[in-house]
């Protein structure tokens, strides 16, 4: 019964939660602020090139015997580097 209940206490919070985000984003004040939000995920994606981060962990993900051999033989050439 708990269950059931947070559930439908989930449903209800989630729908209103929409319906205020949908409203607030059509006044003034909720498009500035979106434009502030889009700007500085805009900064983050630019500093931190998580572009790039990404197509990493995709292609790791994909190809992960190839990576681990990658990671040991930089790992061997900093040895090297350090003797």
């Amino acid at each position: 019964m708990l269950i059931l209940i947070k559930l439908v206490q989930a449903c209800v919070f989630a729908t209103f939660g929409k319906i205020y985000a949908s409203w607030f984003m059509k006044t003034k004040a909720g498009r500035w602020l979106q434009g502030k939000i889009d700007k500085f995920m805009f900064y983050l994606s630019t500093k931190y090139d998580i572009e790039m981060a990404k197509k990493e962990a995709k292609w790791v993900r994909d190809y992960p015997e190839l990576a681990k051999r990658i990671v040991s033989l930089e790992e061997s050439l900093e040895k090297i580097k350090k003797i």
